[in-house]
């Protein structure tokens, strides 16, 4: 069934959303301590992450435990796009093969597991 694993899919794609809105509360500068974590953003992210879990625990009663890593991994490629489109980091070859490996594993797994 398709279901479970796209709901996996999206709770990783949320969590790489929530780590990006961490980071660029993170670039700020607030007034006090207090205000650098409890602030929209910071609270917004970490409520998408507990939600997050949720949806992770759904998907793991649909899909095999073996699976799951696989489909995890792909967080790095939309942390990759986020950082590269929204804060306009550069991709080096290191990034680049580290990507290619990624996604050759998620491809071999999909065909051979």
């Amino acid at each position: 069934m398709i279901v479970y694993p796209c709901i996996l899919l999206l709770g990783v794609f949320l969590s790489s959303i929530s780590q990006v809105m961490l980071k660029k509360a993170a670039l700020r500068t607030y007034e006090t301590k207090l205000r650098e974590y409890l602030n929209p953003l910071v609270i917004s992210a970490y409520m998408i992450f507990f939600g997050t879990t949720f949806l992770s625990i759904y998907a793991y009663k649909g899909i095999p435990l073996s699976m799951g890593p696989v489909l995890e991994s792909t967080s790095y490629l939309y942390v990759t796009f986020f950082s590269v489109t929204i804060f306009h980091e550069k991709l080096n070859r290191k990034k680049a093969l580290a990507l290619i490996l990624i996604l050759a594993g998620i491809f071999i797994y999909s065909q051979f597991g």
